[in-house]
Formats: C-alpha cells, sequence, structure tokens
C-alpha cells in the first residue's frame, strides 16, 4: 500500500458518516423489503435511483473543498427566502428522521434483549445514550464509531449474501408476479427512493463533517472527494446486498411480508441466521441494532449542526446552542414515536415519503451553489446526470402529490 493511499485510508470520515447515516431504514427496511416483495425487478431500479441523486450529494463535497464554506453559508449567501425556507424544511426533516430511525433501533434492541421492554422505554434509554456521547465527545467519537460500525456490518453482510447465493433463492417464483412499477404501488416506490440511499440534506450536513474533520486533519480536494466516493460506493454496495437478500430469502413465501414491528426485526435476522448459521443470530442482531444505533447518532449530529448553522448565521454570533438544539431535536422526535406508536408502518412510510418529496428542492439548491465554475469543471456524465436526476425528481414528486390528491 502506498504512503499515499494510506494517508486517505487514516482521513475517512465524513464519507463514511454520511454512510452510517445512510445504512439505516433505506437498507435494512426499504432495500430488503423491495427484494422480499418483488424479486430482481428493482435491482436496476436501486442502481439507477443511487445514480440520480450522486451529483447533488457530489455538488456539496465538491462546494466545501473549493471554498471551504459550508452549504449553508452558500445557501444563507445566494437567497435569504431559500436560506429560511431551507431552515424550515430541515427542522421538519430532523424531527420526522430522527424519529423513524430512532423507532428502528428500538425495534431491533427490543429483538435483542432477553427481556420485555416498551417501545418507549427503549427509545427514551437510546436518546440518553446517544445524548451523551455526543455531548462529551461530539466528532471525534462518531468518527471512530462509524468506522467500526460499517465494517462490521458490510463484512457480516457480504458472508450472508455470498452463502445466500451458493444456496441459491429459497422459494419457488410466484405464479404470478406484482408490478413494483404500477400506480398502484407508487407509494411504496416513493418511500423506497425518499432514504435511497440517504435523505438529500444529508449532503449539507456532509459539508459541515467536512468542516469539522478539516479542524482536526488537513484535508484537500481529493481527499474530500475520495472519502465521499468511497462512502457513496459503500452504501450502494449495502443497498443491493440487502435487495439480493430479500430476493434470496423471502420473495416467493408464503409469509407476509413484514414492514415493521418486532416481526420485522424477526424476519430480518432471520435472514442472516438461515445462511450464516444459527449461532450467528444474536452476533448479527447485535450488528444490526449497532448499525442503526450508529444511524441515530449521525441523524443526531448531523440535523443539529446543520439547525446550530443556521442559527448562527441568522443571529450573527459566535454563540452556539448546538446542544440546546440537539437536546430539542431528540425530545420532539421523541413526542413523534408516541404519537404514532399505535402504527408504526405509518410512521416510516411519513418519514420516507417525506423525504424524497423535499428532494427536489434540496437537489436545486446544491446545484444553484455550483452552477458557474464548479459545474463546468464536472466531467459531461455528471452534467447528463445531473438534468436527468432533476428531471426524474420533479417528474416523480409532481405525479405523486397528483395521485394523493385526485
Amino acid at each position: 500500500m502506498t504512503s499515499d493511499l494510506r494517508k486517505k485510508i487514516h482521513n475517512l470520515g465524513p464519507g463514511i458518516l454520511m454512510a452510517t447515516a445512510a445504512v439505516g431504514g433505506s437498507h435494512l427496511v426499504a432495500s430488503t423489503q423491495a427484494g422480499a416483495l418483488f424479486g430482481w425487478q428493482l435491482f436496476t431500479f436501486i442502481i439507477i435511483v443511487n445514480l440520480l441523486k450522486y451529483p447533488f450529494f457530489k455538488f456539496a463535497v465538491s462546494y466545501t473543498a473549493k471554498t471551504n464554506k459550508s452549504l449553508v453559508e452558500g445557501y444563507k449567501e445566494n437567497s435569504n427566502g431559500l436560506f429560511y425556507l431551507f431552515t424550515l424544511l430541515n427542522v421538519i426533516s430532523a424531527v420526522v428522521n430522527t424519529a423513524g430511525v430512532l423507532l428502528l433501533t428500538a425495534l431491533l434492541l427490543q429483538y435483542v434483549l432477553p427481556f420485555k421492554a416498551s417501545l418507549t422505554s427503549l427509545s427514551i434509554g437510546i436518546l440518553f445514550t446517544c445524548l451523551l456521547i455526543l455531548l462529551l465527545g461530539h466528532y471525534k467519537a462518531l468518527d471512530k464509531a462509524s468506522k467500526i460500525i460499517m465494517g462490521f456490518l458490510t463484512l457480516s453482510t457480504l458472508i450472508a449474501f455470498f452463502v445466500a447465493l451458493s444456496n441459491g433463492q429459497v422459494h419457488s417464483e410466484p405464479a404470478s408476479q406484482i408490478s413494483p412499477f404500477s400506480m398502484a404501488m407508487l407509494g411504496f416506490m416513493v418511500a423506497l427512493m425518499g432514504w435511497m440511499p440517504a435523505p438529500i440534506e444529508i449532503s449539507a450536513i456532509n459539508s459541515l463533517w467536512i468542516k469539522a474533520k478539516h479542524r482536526h486533519v488537513n484535508i484537500d480536494s481529493n481527499q474530500a472527494l475520495f472519502d465521499f466516493k468511497l462512502g457513496y460506493g459503500l452504501t450502494l454496495l449495502l443497498a443491493l446486498l440487502f435487495f439480493a437478500l430479500g430476493v434470496l430469502l423471502q420473495y416467493g413465501q408464503d409469509k407476509p411480508i413484514e414492514l415493521a414491528g418486532i416481526a420485522f426485526s424477526k424476519q430480518l435476522i432471520d435472514m442472516y441466521a438461515f445462511t450464516i448459521g444459527e449461532w450467528s443470530r444474536w452476533l448479527i442482531a447485535t450488528v444490526a441494532f449497532l448499525c442503526m444505533y450508529g444511524t441515530t447518532i449521525t441523524v443526531l449530529d448531523g440535523y443539529s449542526r446543520t439547525i446550530n448553522e443556521s442559527y448562527t448565521l441568522v443571529a450573527k454570533s459566535p454563540k452556539k446552542l448546538m446542544s440546546w438544539i440537539l437536546m430539542a431535536q431528540a425530545i420532539l422526535g421523541l413526542i413523534v414515536i408516541l404519537f404514532f406508536k399505535a402504527n408504526i408502518k405509518d410512521m416510516l412510510m411519513l418519514a420516507m415519503t417525506l423525504s424524497f418529496l423535499t428532494t427536489p428542492f434540496f437537489a436545486w439548491l446544491n446545484y444553484q451553489l455550483v452552477k458557474g465554475e464548479v459545474f463546468e469543471s464536472e466531467s459531461k456524465v455528471i452534467k447528463i446526470l445531473t438534468g436527468i436526476g432533476f428531471m426524474f425528481l420533479v417528474g416523480i414528486s409532481s405525479l405523486f402529490l397528483f395521485w394523493k390528491m385526485f
């Protein structure tokens, strides 16, 4: 390994953090269920969605690496009106997405624990420990933990995939396939895309993580892009692996595919135990829980950073309220869980759908920041993906809203 490559790997951080935030609901839930419900029909579609969103995430890295400004600063300089709209949508996303990932983490912990505990008490306990880690360690602790969690999850998922692939598809193909591209399935497809690979406002969070990392290590644009591409590639790989496991182990089964609740946790862990061996059940359950725990921590940290950045820009004061914002975000997320705890499926669908419907706005904001010199320096492929991606996001969002209204 060359010294340059060793240095790049040692300085990994923001891109892996983004992957940790991404590998949550979109992978453990949506990707697995897409394979379990529709077989291989959505394999190419998942790749396409990730590719069409890619430029808008990349713009965040390019902009911050070139200007040393966060996206939030760029939004404020470009337009006060759009900046305030971004802040409002970001606060809503922070609360809803915190509730979504926290709920999934609590469900997995409920499965792991040898005794019965309510989702409410588990959610409170998880929130308390997450807040403790962030308030005491902030970025350094988060940076180190994300690499360990992603390493364990990637290795165990790869092992499960290769074992499942060698064994072949467990259940017979159903007599008739359900098409995911019908209007009846539009709600599921929009939810699938909402957190695939992550809510697009994570790009603004990623730019703040780059700045935070830069305070500890000198990062140039090449390092920032290497980190981002590795993290983004990892999220795509894991999305496809979870999707394939859903096809190989669950597609065609007689039992209904669980979308939430303790039954969902059991089906998810069963996939690993069935392929790797029963001995691995509690190890994999723990790894899956740690994955969602890492996602919860990164979501709490990331959104509170962007809200705090918005506050400091508006107040024009060096005074920071991140700790207070972090606690408010956690409490509001918990309130949403208490409201939806009788219907977990609706809670998750709301979070993922809302993320997709706000995607065109966040994507357009990111493009506006780089549409001059930075965008011109991008490759022809990125320019084409940008145009197609934006039309796709606007088109599907409009179709979904029209479908809901009429």
